[in-house]
């Protein structure tokens, strides 16, 4: 698992490619990002965007010293589902 740093203040991008795992001939049809936990100034999802195999997200935000999973829910043309996690730590950096 690999964990991201973030500051407070960053308004930061990060993105899933599905497309390196097990795409094949497949499409990202939709995308959900989530934030846990959720809390008081903790990070939030500003804005999302998907393309054919990758998903992104712009976030904001986080407490000092609180870790975050940043969860995206994909949904493809076939009709499958999955979704993958993002580690981000907050720190003053």
């Amino acid at each position: 698992m690999t964990l991201l740093l973030k500051d407070p203040a960053a308004l930061l991008d990060y993105a899933v490619d599905w497309g390196a795992d097990y795409l094949n001939e497949d499409q990202v049809a939709a995308s959900a990002w989530s934030v846990e936990p959720q809390e008081d100034d903790g990070l939030s999802v500003l804005a999302s965007d998907h393309g054919l195999t990758q998903t992104s997200v712009t976030v904001l935000g986080g407490v000092a010293g609180h870790v975050y999973r940043l969860i995206n829910h994909a949904t493809f043309v076939s009709g499958r589902e999955d979704q993958r996690a993002i580690v981000v730590r907050v720190e003053w950096r």
